[in-house]
């Protein structure tokens, strides 16, 4: 078993979102486990946000200013975490239960060596969304192999990384929508090691930029597979590309 002494750091982007922000909050203030820290990083909202985070206490801290975006309100986030495990949740998303935490830092055996886990997603559907990700009853297994040059495999509210991890990497704030994705391929590259569970970690909603499936973030997906690989393989990834955006716009 790890030691309960084990911290967890909790980092969630806010943007004019206060509802289900408060939401995002309660299920990790109904945790089991009680070792971990919050960060909201908020890019000062006008809707009411400011007020409410205010109320909150320790364990949830705060910062209230503009930022340049997701991925550097996860930055941001991630120079503020004290944790041994970082975590980021969108303010739109929630844990999964009570014991979510519990059953991975108390139950789970996580080798030393162990860089990130990983579990599943579970998307909270409301009936209009692609067949993409309504299959499996809205419910993500993570791979961590090639496959990930195609499609994403790895989401983050699904993962927990060792914070020596952005010892060497953070999130490229010169992608909007795909950063994230971006950061896994780079993980993948330096030969991560990771443990896979069986786990739903989150439940997350369906109504972000990443699930618009616009070309926008096609051609971001492009540009960074590019970047990290060659640019001989650039008429490839965009053919992919291309093939990806057409099929989600029509399913």
């Amino acid at each position: 078993m790890n030691s309960i002494t084990t911290l967890v750091s909790i980092i969630i982007p806010s943007f004019n979102n206060i509802e289900n922000l408060k939401e995002c909050i309660r299920s990790i203030d109904n945790q089991v486990y009680d070792n971990y820290e919050v960060w909201i990083i908020d890019n000062k909202s006008t809707d009411g946000t400011e007020d409410f985070i205010k109320t909150l206490q320790a364990p949830f801290y705060w910062v209230f200013e503009k930022d340049l975006g997701v991925y550097d309100a996860m930055n941001k986030g991630v120079q503020k975490a004290n944790g041994d495990w970082l975590y980021f949740l969108g303010c739109d998303d929630r844990l999964f239960n009570s014991l979510t935490l519990e059953n991975l830092f108390k139950i789970i055996n996580i080798p030393e060596k162990t860089d990130l886990v990983i579990g599943r997603v579970q998307y909270d559907l409301y009936g209009d969304e692609s067949y993409f990700l309504r299959r499996k009853g809205g419910i993500t297994s993570p791979v961590v192999s090639r496959k990930l040059w195609a499609i994403n495999t790895m989401h983050h509210q699904a993962i927990f990384y060792r914070k020596e991890i952005f010892d060497k990497l953070i999130f490229s704030l010169k992608y909007k929508i795909l950063s994230d994705y971006d950061f896994n391929i780079k993980l993948f590259k330096s030969g991560v090691n990771e443990l896979i569970i069986n786990d739903i970690i989150a439940i997350c909603k369906t109504q972000g930029l990443s699930k618009k499936y616009n070309w926008n973030l096609y051609k971001e997906e492009i540009e960074f597979k590019t970047a990290n690989s060659s640019i001989f393989l650039k008429p490839l990834f965009y053919i992919l590309g291309l093939a990806k955006y057409f099929i989600k716009k029509s399913i």
